[in-house]
């Protein structure tokens, strides 16, 4: 048996996305170069949307030598109008893994801080060349900044910066990486594409390494309003949150400075500067219900330390143990730490329990959770068996778990809140059917708020036929938060929706020429993979598919019976104009007559006629 210790180290996000970088999706240059213009152009729009500007997005892909065989290094840049971003964010924004601003629960394209960072990442083990950003966050100063990413350390290595005068706010990344465009080209190509379609309140402008300009200005106006950040539902918590949330609602022992020292005078309107433990204690007792909480908790701290403000300037407090009812602290003049005993029978001693062991129960469900209100959260804490009053700080392990599955099965609390989504809206998403695909006929829906997990979604859905649209339907266009999701649809939640219809049904036959476009936003999407390319088949999210996709199906069917009606108007109409002639011709001779009825005149009205009426029947059921 072999005697050598195994060694253990631990390892940065940066170095950890380094080897693993196929679960973001930079798995080979073909897909790398996709990914990368998804991500950049994603952040883009995301940035234009949280501050409600109409976007104008600039996209460039350029090889660095032309004539070298794919895969080769190309030069990938994205520009956006949008707020652009601080000076002093942009170095740990481009050069740091895990480090953005979606990690707050709203609706946002990106989700995991990754993307990006992640493209930077692939471009520089590729290529070793740094990303170059331009910023403007004030429409006067632009700072460049050449950036490498220190994959050990996970931090950015700073190699230029400088500024320029400028009169536009805006955003510019570019970076170097080895793709393979010959075979991506088609992805991303069809990605801007329907990334028009589903934002059809921007102007997208791709230039491609051929020379090649494909431009797709905006045709609406009016900008969705911006997601908000919302609490988290009860439904959609689990232990180690809970956890963190507590630690977020603690309330911290304020640092006992020169700053912090002065602040307690003044509020005890002390004028003396040396004032004895025992009158500090007295006036305190006088003015208590008027005191801030951070100078309670520092009076407390005093009532157990026996010490005035002098003595107390030369200690730092390090731990509160409210089980054992010590208070630590470092004294710098002995250069040890000591402790006390603190009387649990003190006036003070409450006031840092409080402050050490959290809110009470039902100030917690009411204050950290939406849709909490105080009458259900006392009905939450007799079903979790708990007491209301109980401080959070004071949970032991098992009641920590038995809270969480609690939560899970309390069924008394109000759905999520939607109002923090921004959905596209029924009318934006038809406005794109009919402007890319000038179809017959076309049906959108847009279904009420439900919820998975505790997390708010809405399921938007068009459906289109004939017109411009190909042949070999149904055509599916997958989006979610306004992502394009172009790869592994195998999988997808929606594919398995539409597989699982029985077209014949709605009188779909053969391979028609129809589209479905699924959109579903939330403010967490169930992706299978950090490389967002396909949505979990979560029960809720199935279901309002369903109902979305049959709603639709429905309209659809009807078209096509009031379009096989039309259809049967004009062969009639065909049939007549066929055998009239005959028939009078027929009865002219029957009759004895030389000359023949007038039948062209009412020939004519009666094709009109038919035509007109199947006309108007195609129209009515493709405005519907």
């Amino acid at each position: 048996m072999s005697s050598i210790k195994e060694k253990f180290n631990q390892i940065s996000p940066s170095e950890f996305f380094y080897s693993n970088r196929d679960l973001a999706g930079f798995s080979n240059p073909t897909r790398s170069l996709y990914t990368a213009v998804r991500e950049f152009v994603e952040n883009a729009l995301d940035a234009c949307d949280q501050k409600g500007i109409l976007p104008d997005v600039h996209l460039t892909i350029k090889a660095v030598d032309p004539d070298k065989p794919d895969p080769k290094p190309y030069i990938l840049t994205v520009k956006d109008n949008g707020p652009g971003i601080d000076a002093e964010h942009i170095p740990l924004a481009f050069g740091t893994v895990l480090y953005g601003s979606k990690f707050g629960l709203k609706q946002a394209r990106g989700m995991f801080g990754l993307g990006a960072t992640m493209a930077i990442l692939y471009g520089q083990i590729t290529t070793n060349k740094p990303v170059i950003v331009k910023s403007s966050s004030d429409a006067k100063i632009q700072n460049q900044f050449e950036i490498l990413l220190d994959i050990q350390k996970n931090k950015p290595v700073i190699l230029k910066h400088t500024t320029k005068d400028i009169s536009k706010k805006g955003l510019s990344v570019s970076i170097c990486l080895e793709g393979d465009y010959s075979k991506a080209g088609n992805k991303i190509r069809d990605y801007v594409y329907e990334t028009s379609l589903i934002t059809p309140y921007a102007s997208i402008t791709f230039d491609d390494p051929k020379g090649n300009k494909f431009s797709h200005p905006r045709f609406v106006k009016d900008i969705p309003p911006p997601p908000t950040i919302i609490r988290p539902h009860p439904h959609g918590i689990d232990v180690e949150r809970i956890r963190r949330m507590i630690v977020e609602s603690q309330f911290e022992i304020p640092t006992i400075d020169d700053a912090m020292i002065e602040k307690v005078r003044k509020d005890l309107g002390l004028s003396k500067k040396n004032l004895s433990f025992t009158s500090i204690m007295d006036k305190a007792k006088k003015k208590w219900k008027n005191l801030p909480r951070q100078v309670r908790v520092v009076i407390a701290l005093m009532s157990f330390l026996k010490m005035d403000f002098e003595k107390l300037n030369k200690i730092r407090i390090e731990d509160i143990d409210m089980p054992n009812k010590k208070l630590f602290y470092w004294d710098f003049g002995d250069s040890q730490s000591k402790s006390i005993d603190m009387d649990p029978e003190s006036q003070y001693y409450k006031q840092l329990t409080n402050t050490v062991q959290g809110e009470p129960l039902t100030t917690f469900l009411t204050k950290r959770f939406q849709r909490v209100g105080p009458t259900t959260a006392v009905k939450f804490a007799e079903f979790a068996k708990l007491k209301p009053e109980k401080r959070m700080g004071t949970l032991t392990n098992q009641e920590l778990v038995n809270l969480s599955d609690s939560l899970q099965k309390f069924d008394d609390f109000m759905a999520p809140d939607s109002s923090c989504l921004a959905p596209l809206g029924a009318e934006p998403l038809e406005k794109g059917i009919k402007k890319f695909f000038n179809p017959d006929f076309v049906a959108v829906v847009q279904r009420p708020a439900s919820a998975y997990s505790g997390f708010p979604f809405i399921i938007e859905m068009g459906i289109a036929y004939g017109g411009d649209i190909k042949t070999g339907g149904p055509h599916v266009y997958r989006y979610a938060n306004r992502i394009p999701l172009l790869y592994d649809e195998g999988s997808d939640v929606v594919i398995k929706v539409v597989n699982d219809t029985d077209w014949g049904r709605y009188k779909v036959k053969g391979e028609p020429p129809f589209i479905i476009v699924s959109h579903i936003c939330s403010t967490r999407i169930p992706y299978k993979t950090a490389g967002k390319e396909n949505v979990a088949d979560r029960q809720e999210i199935e279901r309002e598919l369903r109902l979305a996709l049959q709603f639709l199906s429905r309209k659809l069917s009807s078209f096509m019976s009031k379009r096989g009606q039309a259809e049967a108007a004009k062969k009639r109409a065909n049939l007549y104009a066929k055998y009239i002639p005959m028939i009078a011709e027929f009865c002219t001779e029957l009759a004895g007559k030389k000359k023949e009825p007038n039948y062209k005149k009412m020939l004519e009205t009666e094709i009109e006629t038919e035509t007109k009426k199947a006309v108007k029947e195609e129209k009515e059921i493709g405005n519907k």
